[in-house]
């Protein structure tokens, strides 16, 4: 009997395969898609067209997950493995958002199907071939859960429809540079736009990490109403500033790049280990300290606080889509609640006649004018300001502003609480 080989099956290309892999992480909630995508890239080290490929397709497929789902239920069964399913969304996004042929497409993911043994050759060879667009619908027009896009249309009024297009698109770059870091940026080839809130709309000619501003500390990413929340504190130059829930940071080092002198309390140790790193990458300094907020903390009072609490991410649909597919009213709720708790021990913290900024990246009214309303109607000693130095566009909302979530920005709600010069700290 004379062996004859196996053909070998047809080549694919690595970043369908690794966006897969990812997308089926991310949508079985083991992951968010920036980390798993970040770590999945840098393992894979695939040449730059196809890692912004790879990047289109995760963050497209999960964009437009639920007119992609609509599409796909009707010719699939409920007991379809999460391998096939998330393989022929991906596929589907490319045929019917991204525009590739769509030869190219059945030809691509069917290889793919076989050469990874993600799913049956012929199903995917099926599906593809016939899958069409789902007829247009509240669904394909806001490609929202409709209890999320009512909140949406409520707060934002007839700008929503605008927000909801605009949330479909790539997530810009933005970067707060220094003069140097500008400099730089331009001599290697990238293009710099100015922004609201000192900021820069970057196009890199070279990943971040690669270049020399970064590396040397003169580039810092930030959402420009990211930093909003850091300018509506005022002048903190040479002032002691408590950032709470200071997460990886990030405000922590725009406020000491701002002359302060920082302290950052966060829930997590290996929040303040990346913070730290980063600082020094900077250049900058600050304290850290590990402590629930939900419970009184023993500090000093200061004359500026700053609460960025823990939130749904409502408002950064762009950059993080992943996160329409796993929020409920419940998690809504449950959040409001967990920074009504930690909102009267960051005021315990304000020294009197000292300014708290309050702020979450959530459009909910649960999580922005709800928590602050409460808050003021329990604490007289504090009365709610015009929020100064607001460049990015932005609307009122109860005590505080929303920032409109359009042309990349971030949803943001930001309050700032003065305490009265004449009240005492309990």
């Amino acid at each position: 009997m004379t062996f004859t080989p196996r053909p070998r099956p047809e080549t694919f290309n690595p970043a369908r395969e690794l966006a897969v892999r990812v997308l089926l992480r991310v949508v079985a909630g083991e992951s968010f898609a920036a980390p798993a995508l970040d770590a999945a890239l840098q393992t894979a080290r695939l040449p730059g067209r196809d890692s912004g490929l790879a990047t289109h397709i995760v963050y497209g497929t999960l964009r437009h997950f639920p007119s992609l789902d609509t599409a796909l239920t009707p010719m699939l069964t409920g007991d379809t493995h999460p391998k096939v399913r998330t393989l022929l969304l991906a596929g589907a996004f490319e045929k019917l958002y991204l525009e590739t042929p769509p030869h190219a497409v059945v030809s691509e993911y069917v290889n793919l199907a076989r050469g990874a043994r993600l799913a049956p050759p012929g199903l995917v060879n099926a599906v593809l071939r016939r899958i069409e667009a789902p007829a247009p619908s509240e669904v394909t027009r806001t490609e929202l859960p409709g209890w999320l896009a009512d909140i949406y249309r409520t707060v934002y009024g007839e700008d929503a429809d605008a927000i909801f297009a605009d949330l479909l698109t790539p997530q810009p770059l933005w970067l707060s540079v220094s003069d140097a870091g500008f400099q730089s940026l331009e001599t290697e080839g990238s293009r710099m736009q100015p922004g609201p809130q000192g900021t820069d709309r970057v196009e890199l000619s070279r990943p971040l990490r690669e270049t020399e501003a970064f590396a040397r500390g003169w580039a810092q990413p930030i959402n420009p109403a990211s930093l909003a929340c850091v300018d509506a504190l005022g002048d903190v130059g040479g002032q002691r500033v408590l950032d709470l829930a200071g997460g990886a940071g990030i405000k922590a080092a725009m406020l000491a790049a701002r002359g302060a002198q920082v302290t950052s309390v966060d829930l997590l140790p290996r929040k303040h280990e990346q913070a730290s790193a980063n600082l020094e990458r900077l250049g900058l300094k600050a304290e850290f300290l590990t402590h629930d907020l939900t419970r009184p903390i023993d500090l000093p009072p200061a004359a500026h606080v700053l609460l960025d609490a823990p939130c749904t991410g409502s408002g950064t649909l762009r950059s993080h889509p992943e996160i329409k597919l796993r929020l409920t009213p419940e998690a809504v709720e449950g959040m409001a609640a967990l920074q009504a708790r930690m909102l009267p021990n960051a005021a315990a913290l304000v020294a009197p006649g000292g300014t708290l900024v309050y702020s979450v990246c959530s459009v909910t009214p649960q999580e922005g004018p709800g928590v602050v309303a409460d808050f003021l109607a329990a604490h007289p000693e504090f009365v709610a300001e015009d929020v100064p130095e607001v460049e990015v566009p932005h609307v009122p909302a109860g005590d505080g502003l929303l920032t409109v979530p359009e042309g990349g920005i971030d949803g943001f709600f930001i309050a700032r609480l003065r305490r009265r010069a004449d009240s005492s700290i309990g």
